[in-house]
């Protein structure tokens, strides 16, 4: 039996219509056979999956809680109203779940090119040495910043206000075998700027290349731990190539995959992309009670660029993260303990 879809719709060009020489139509069209009906394919759970078209996103919804015996490996996310689900499963509450459908279906509509992006980057990461797929988030990361989605969300994105970087954006403390990183610009959040970026990304490469092998804490001053990627700085990049280079070459998240055991992080407050996707590449996670999680990326027309496909997938794994990332929902840091994103909550 086939499942039971349900696509959001997508503005397509009226193929019924004569064609015209408009480059822009053109690109509508083919963008709309790509897509077919929609990127999203809601499916019962319990009903085998259907192979569909190449770029749906599957989501497998089990509304009476039951749990079926799914197949994780043909479904992008698995929404259950069952509580305490295990994973890969999603709990959503009953009350809740069609509120919820209808953002992740907002979502898919407003950027559906990313959204497909993002699924297949974290499928394929799965299979790839960490190293390699951080290498793949950001091709897929610089290709979107080319992107219309992405244009369209910054020509209606108000200017934010472009609070300058504290001079010393990363404290660095040492005692003994011991050193503390702290994100130390408040003023504008810890927002992961260029500057905050680079600095982070020195303070990391020092530590391992010291032959003593310290171990490295991560934590931050002010309200929060991070709020992520500095507005104003987003779509500035005049060479998209070299974007991508840097991006890779001088990525935080990869050294402190590198650390190892010898990571550990300390967040507070909200934790919001890039601040969170570096924060998970630490081996060892701990979260201040109230403490919460949010990726705005796909709504953006963008996917997370930070190393987030990579150290929150294996984190918290595919399923969960892909409904968080559609949803653009904010997790509460104690079901991202539950989730195996922090192992610890302090008060």
């Amino acid at each position: 039996m086939r499942p039971k879809l349900v696509s959001p719709d997508l503005t397509r060009s009226d193929m019924t219509q004569p064609p015209t020489i408009a480059t822009l139509d053109l690109i509508g069209a083919e963008a709309a056979s790509v897509l077919g009906d929609g990127p999203l394919r809601l499916c019962d759970a319990s009903e085998p999956a259907d192979d569909g078209a190449p770029w749906s996103i599957r989501v497998g919804i089990d509304r009476e809680g039951r749990l079926p015996d799914a197949d994780p490996a043909t479904f992008d996310t698995l929404i259950t109203t069952a509580v305490d689900a295990p994973a890969p499963w999603v709990t959503v509450a009953a009350p809740r779940l069609d509120g919820q459908l209808a953002s992740v279906a907002e979502t898919a509509r407003r950027a559906p090119i990313a959204c497909h992006i993002f699924a297949r980057l974290l499928r394929l990461g799965e299979t790839l040495p960490a190293e390699a797929a951080l290498e793949m988030e950001s091709l897929g990361y610089s290709t979107l910043l080319a992107g219309g989605e992405f244009a369209r969300w910054r020509s209606g994105c108000a200017p934010g206000a472009d609070h300058r970087t504290a001079p010393a954006p990363v404290r660095y403390a040492r005692d003994g075998d011991a050193v503390r990183l702290t994100l130390a610009s408040p003023e504008n959040r810890n927002a992961m700027t260029a500057p905050m970026r680079d600095a982070l990304f020195e303070a990391l490469c020092s530590i391992c290349d010291d032959p003593t092998g310290p171990a490295v804490t991560l934590d931050a001053e002010g309200p929060c731990f991070s709020t992520g990627g500095h507005l104003p700085e987003f779509g500035t990049a005049p060479d998209l190539a070299l974007a991508h280079a840097i991006r890779t070459m001088r990525s935080a998240a990869r050294l402190l995959i590198a650390l190892g055991d010898r990571a550990t992080v300390r967040v507070h407050g909200a934790c919001i992309g890039s601040g969170i996707e570096i924060a998970a590449a630490a081996a060892h996670r701990v979260a201040r009670r109230g403490s919460f999680v949010q990726l705005p990326e796909l709504r953006m027309g963008l996917v997370p660029g930070a190393g987030g496909t990579v150290t929150l997938g294996r984190a918290i794994g595919r399923h969960r993260l892909m409904w968080l990332a559609l949803g653009a929902f904010r997790l509460p840091a104690t079901t991202a303990q539950t989730w195996g994103l922090f192992h610890r909550i302090e008060s």
